[in-house]
Parts: C-alpha cells; structure tokens; sequence
C-alpha cells in the first residue's frame, strides 16, 4: 500500500512540523531538567485544533482521520515524546467521552476539552493491576444516587495537572470485567487527592501521578455508560492509542537518526569524518531501513482503523494495532541507543539530546500494553483459540 499525503495531510504535518520547531524544540531539554509540564504548549495546540483530533466540529474538534493524527504525533514527538504523550492521552479522553458519554455529558465537557479549558487524563492501571487490568480493585459502591470511591489508582499520564479524569474502577460484587465501570472525576472534589509525583528514567515533563479516593461522592450522572461496561470502553480506546505509541516512537526514533546523520558528517576522526567509515555507515543504514519500515506499518495500521467500519475482522485490527506499537517502539529503543553510540561520549552528556531520546522512549514498550502483551494480542489473532 501506498501512503501518498494528500493536500490536507501535507498541510497539516508541515504545520505540526513548523510549530514543533518553533514552540517545543527549543524547550524540551529545559522543560525535561526542570520536570517542568508545559501547559501553555497545549492552549497553543488547542489553537490549532490538535486538543480535538477525535472530536465532531459540532463540538469544536477537528475530527481528524486516524491517519491525520499519527502525522501529528510523529511530528510533535520529534521535539519532546511527553508532550506528544500529554496530548495522546488527552484525545483518548474527548474521544471516549463522544462516543460513550451521554448528551449532557459531551455538551458539559467537550467543548471545553478541545479549547484546552480542560485537561484531560485516562485511568485504568492500579499498583497490583496493570497487564491484568481487569483485577482493578478500586471500590465504587451505590447510594441511592451517588457512588463513594475509595481505592487509589497508578501510573495516570498528565496526573495532578489534569483537570477531567476518566476511572475504571469496580462498581460491584462482580469479578473481572463485568464488574468494571466507568466514571468522570473532576479535579479539586471532596475525597479526591494526589500521591507522589513519580521519579521516572524519562518523560520528566509529562507528569505520572497516584490518585487517592476516600470517600470520594460521584453523582451517577458521573457514570459513563451502563453499570459494568467500564472495562469495554477501557478497550475500546486501546488500538488508538497503539497506533498513537507507535507513531510517537517513530518520531523519537527519526529525531535521534537525523542527530546522529549530523553528527557522522561533521565528526572527524584519523583525518576524516566519522560517517565515513563503514562502521557508521552500515549502523545509520540499518536506522533509516528500520525508521522507514515502523513507519509504514504505523500507517498503515492508522488506515485499517480509518476502515474500521468496512473491516470484516476486527481481530485484524486490533492485530495491526499491535504490530505497529510493538515493532515501532522496539525500534525506537534500538535506534536511539545506536545512535547514541554513533556520538560516544558526546551522546552520553546532555550537551545533545540524544540521552533523553532513549530515557524517553523505554517507556513505549510499556506502557498501552507491554510489547509482550502485544505479542499474546498478535498471536492469538494468528492462531484464534488455540493461542489462549
């Protein structure tokens, strides 16, 4: 398959391109010593519409075809991975809130969400559930008609910053699944606190914090969708935000590629530049072959859930979905650590940026589904119940 951009599709990564040079590169080094979280950067990105890329015009969002989108992320991540995440995880929110939140629901948040009124942040992992999401064990017990959480949630993207929270959390007696739903908690209510903000390897600009629930009062009105669907909508959001990871990563990747391209053309060694040897040539052209080859699988994944509707089997869906995220940020890890190399020392130093591509990026064959749970999701779709 082809992947020829369209006008629109050039329009929009030559924009994202020029204001990621402009608005986040010269940054993110700063922002990533700083642990500083960039919440200007996304009233900007609210200006271009890129705070409702899976949102209707009707609520004012760009709508965005998925493969729009990963041009977007790519894009952005080339200047700074947390923000690009920021952003990801903040479209899974608008995203699920249109197509599970009722009328009052959208109208109330929406709006808001795609201007950058509102921050936006998804929450399903627990301190003893994070593969195994669906042994959560937060509690969302019924009064007449309100709900009382208590429990704590872990790992939330955009934590503490956020201002609109999405939480799976067990609403009954069920076990697994069936008993998961889905609920909106705003920032600043009666019983909602934050833990510690986590001391990570990467990402120091997106914030990852703890959520604490005691006896915290959500009105059912809070509830999105039927009693116990919690875990399907978690789901459902789950091959977007791979193919997501999966561009992110190859624009981690490319940044790293083209610093070390740099810097092999002006490095000299025993009377000449280093990209020269074939040592270097032979590492920078299994980057660029590997970079290329994520990239069209990322693409093409984006265009099977652009399908989605007119695709037969969904499993194959989900399959590319799992292939791009998984292949996409193996590579990453494996060209910014080789590109590093290229540089040596050099690259070992935060003279360059080439140390906080690689911390950055280890998070992406984590996070969205480890790239071995993408394996199982791959395989099964390959071999069906046999797999199981």
């Amino acid at each position: 398959m082809h992947f020829d951009l369209n006008e629109e599709q050039a329009d929009i990564r030559a924009m994202v391109r020029q204001f990621t040079e402009q608005e986040i590169t010269p940054h993110a080094g700063v922002w990533d010593e700083q642990n500083y979280f960039p919440r200007e950067v996304y009233t900007k990105m609210a200006a271009l519409g890129l705070l409702g890329m899976t949102t209707p015009e009707d609520y004012g969002g760009s709508m965005l075809p998925r493969l729009s989108g990963v041009l977007v992320y790519e894009e952005l991540a080339k200047g700074d991975m947390a923000t690009a995440v920021g952003l990801s995880v903040h479209n899974m929110v608008t995203g699920l809130l249109v197509l599970f939140g009722s009328q009052e629901q959208r109208q109330h948040w929406v709006p808001h969400l795609t201007t950058g009124e509102v921050l936006g942040a998804f929450s399903l992992s627990e301190a003893s559930s994070g593969s195994d999401a669906a042994s959560l064990q937060c509690q969302a017990k019924r009064y007449g008609d309100c709900y009382i959480l208590n429990g704590s949630k872990m790992w939330v993207t955009n934590g503490g910053e956020a201002d609109l929270y999405l939480l799976m959390v067990r609403s009954s007696s069920r076990t697994g699944s069936a008993g998961i739903s889905c609920f909106i908690a705003e920032k600043g209510i009666p019983g909602f606190s934050f833990g510690k903000t986590e001391r990570k390897m990467g990402l120091h600009s997106s914030p990852t914090r703890e959520l604490i629930f005691t006896d915290c009062q959500l009105p059912v009105t809070n509830r999105i969708g039927e009693d116990g669907r919690g875990f399907k909508i978690a789901l459902s959001a789950l091959n977007g935000g791979r193919v997501n990871i999966g561009a992110i990563a190859v624009g981690v990747a490319q940044a790293a590629f083209e610093t070390a391209c740099a810097y092999a053309r002006e490095r000299e060694q025993f009377g000449k530049p280093i990209g020269a040897f074939q040592g270097i040539q032979f590492m920078l052209a299994d980057m660029a072959m590997k970079i290329e080859a994520a990239r069209l699988l990322v693409y093409e994944a984006a265009d099977k859930l652009d399908q989605t509707e007119d695709v037969q089997n969904v499993t194959q869906v989900a399959m590319y979905a799992s292939m791009a995220k998984c292949f996409a940020s193996d590579m990453a890890m494996e060209v910014t650590t080789n590109a590093l190399q290229v540089l040596g020392g050099a690259g070992y130093v935060r003279d360059y940026p080439i140390e906080r591509y690689m911390r950055d990026v280890k998070v992406a064959q984590i996070f969205e589904g480890t790239n071995q749970i993408q394996r199982i999701v791959i395989a099964r779709a390959l071999l069906g119940a046999i797999a199981e």
